[in-house]
């Protein structure tokens, strides 16, 4: 008698992700209801739409395990990275005892295939690498290392070959090399892990494997061969310097004020006179660019500072709105040729003066007299002051008074809300500055910023000589003051349009300088962004709006991170920050588009179609070629043109006329 043959068991090469929470036993055990939520959210908000977008199907998964299949291994690696990193996002302010974080291991390897599971070794050791990874970190074998070495932009530590629970072979393995424990300590947990039992065993993992429809703990991604595995290249993200780590800490951290955190409330005018103003407000925003230098510093942008003028406050409400423990505050008056300053130093958490002191002294001399008061809240604050460090120097100060005064007269101006006419203002009282005085500084530095303005509003008239002229009184100012990080913020900005390159090295020189600037922060983020970096640009602009939550331009940051989100097709989140950013200023209409672009790209075409008639309102010439000439003319990035070519589809499918 014939027999039967057995059904042929289908087979195929796959590359294999394995992801687990960390820790997720004791996350569950402190509060089960906040893990589950957290956890659920981190799913639907970064991993599901990750698994989607890339083309992936989810064979079956479990309150705590997922399979999920790809097309192909480079949208597999793809929608694994996306995971991480989006994961990372939105979980940066979170405690870290309550963080969640994910494990990843990866491998390719040979899998049985059922019409609802995959078998074998391929996933069994890509489950044990995910066991000897970091929290937040990934870990792979040598067949994947194989595949991806020199094709990723990422850097890997070797973790030498590990012995592996129920595997009867060695496994080399590697870990990507990323910013927190580095490779030694990698490699120790390596070697610890391939001694010890991993968290659990994979019979735990199959026995849990039913389908569930809710929060899930850990994935599996299998994405199949085809042709050879072909890796996403990557951007590594650490863009902030070892300088800006108060900064990064405490926007990670916004519950937790650093030991240094200050804002310098707007000084008062007490000589009656409203239009004396200029006087005190210059001298507030001379001691914060110098207090933001002080070493530890977190110093609250003057943008958020200035919206507490002419208010009464509560000192220690203060504190809790904008996560810091000191405040100076002062008052100003010019009697002829003489400057009174009294100045106090407050405990946020008292609400109590710490020490208050009064300095008197000549109006030619006003750099001196800060200097005094910036050396006397150092000691306060326990800060030794580096005096070659200082922002301003005695040799470089205008003996003019006069030529001072229209200098502060011009910044109080440019700092106005920015039209046409209060930036000719400014530049007409900068012009008054130096005919005064050829060599004032701080005049050149102002004309240059309200020359960069006319160049990237559009009111130039001639942009070629204009970027000329502006970068020649920049270089004038770095030439006889280099540590004056607003000319290379300045500097930047002109470079920002056409050369987001070039423009990223002035943000990152001034940012050395003054650590504490929220507008370098800003501006390095959407630099990152037109210079095909959209994924490294929300740090920085983070960071901006952690330092000054409250500025008059927070609207614009609140637009990059909309901007990235969609040049990233992360459009949920792109639609979230771009209401944020109209919300807090309806004027613009930059936001508007990339709403609208978003709303297009999901589908959502009546909620398009209102936003269009705002827009319209506000900029009844948009059309999709206008918006997509504007978006070229910024950058030739080709990863920055790509990624705008979709948002201008998006409008497109939304029903904005082309031309």
């Amino acid at each position: 008698m014939m027999q039967e043959r057995p059904d042929r068991v289908e087979r195929r090469l796959a590359a294999i992700l394995v992801a687990d929470v960390a820790g997720y036993s004791r996350l569950m055990h402190q509060d089960e209801e906040a893990t589950h939520a957290k956890l659920t959210a981190l799913l639907m908000e970064a991993v599901h739409p990750a698994i989607a977008e890339h083309g992936g199907r989810i064979v079956k998964n479990t309150g705590d395990g997922l399979l999920a299949e790809f097309p192909s291994a480079v949208e597999a690696v793809r929608g694994a990275v996306q995971c991480q990193t989006r994961v990372g996002e939105l979980t940066i302010g979170d405690a870290e005892d309550r963080r969640i974080a994910f494990r990843v291991g990866i491998n390719i390897g040979d899998v049985i295939v059922e019409p609802h599971d995959i078998f074998g070794d391929g996933v069994n050791i890509a489950a044990r690498l995910e066991g000897i990874a970091e929290p937040g970190g990934i870990c792979i074998s040598a067949s994947a290392y194989d595949q991806v070495q020199g094709k990723v932009g990422v850097e890997f530590a070797d973790l030498g070959e590990q012995n592996l629970k129920n595997i009867d072979r060695s496994v080399r393995a590697y870990s990507v090399v990323r910013d927190g424990p580095g490779p030694a300590t990698q490699t120790e947990r390596a070697r610890q892990g391939a001694l010890s039992t991993p968290r659990r065993s994979m019979n735990r993992i199959r026995a849990r494997l039913t389908p569930v429809g809710g929060a899930l703990a850990s994935i599996a991604v299998v994405g199949a061969v085809a042709g050879g595995l072909v890796v996403l290249k990557t951007v590594r993200t650490d863009v902030l310097r070892e300088g800006q780590k108060t900064q990064r800490e405490a926007a990670a951290r916004p519950d937790i004020a650093p030991r240094l955190s200050l804002v310098v409330l707007p000084f008062a005018n007490l000589n009656n006179d409203p239009e004396q103003d200029y006087f005190a407000d210059g001298i507030t925003t001379d001691l914060t660019t110098d207090l933001a230098q002080m070493p530890g510093a977190f110093v609250i942008g003057r943008g958020t500072a200035f919206t507490y003028k002419n208010k009464q406050v509560n000192l220690k409400t203060l504190g809790k709105e904008l996560g810091i423990r000191w405040a100076i505050q002062g008052a100003v008056q010019r009697a002829g040729g003489q400057v009174r300053m009294n100045v106090s130093l407050s405990d946020l958490s008292t609400g109590r003066d710490v020490w208050s002191d009064r300095f008197d002294g000549d109006r030619t001399n006003l750099a001196g007299l800060q200097e005094q008061v910036t050396a006397r809240l150092a000691r306060s604050l326990n800060v030794e002051l580096v005096q070659a460090e200082s922002r301003r120097s005695q040799m470089d100060q205008s003996t003019n008074p006069d030529a001072v005064d229209f200098n502060m007269r011009g910044w109080a101006k440019l700092y106005e809300p920015r039209t046409k006419v209060t930036n000719a203002q400014a530049n007409n009282l900068f012009d008054s500055a130096l005919r005064l005085d050829p060599d004032n500084i701080d005049a050149m530095l102002g004309k240059a910023f309200c020359i960069a303005s006319g160049v990237i509003n559009g009111w130039s008239t001639s942009v070629v000589e204009d970027k000329k002229t502006a970068i020649k009184l920049i270089d004038q100012v770095l030439a006889k003051r280099p540590a004056t990080a607003s000319a290379h913020i300045a500097k930047g900005s002109i470079l920002q349009h056409g050369n987001p390159e070039g423009a990223l090295p002035e943000y990152d020189a001034a940012l050395e300088i003054d650590p504490n600037s929220p507008v370098a922060y800003a501006s390095k983020g959407i630099g990152l962004l037109t210079a095909g970096r959209a994924r490294e640009a929300f740090s920085p602009v983070q960071i901006a709006l952690r330092l000054s939550p409250k500025d008059p331009a927070a609207g614009t940051w609140r637009f990059f991170l909309c901007h990235a989100h969609v040049h990233l097709r992360q459009y949920n989140e792109g639609i979230e920050e771009c209401r944020r950013s109209i919300n807090l200023n309806k004027l613009d209409w930059f936001p508007y588009a990339d709403l609208i672009s978003a709303y297009g790209a999901t589908g959502q075409l009546e909620m398009a179609q209102q936003m269009l008639a705002e827009l319209n309102a506000i900029r009844p010439d948009f059309t999709v070629q206008w918006f997509q000439r504007i978006g070229y003319a910024r950058s030739s990035n080709p990863q920055f043109r790509r990624e705008y070519d979709d948002i201008v589809e998006g409008l497109r499918k939304a029903g904005v006329r082309e031309q």
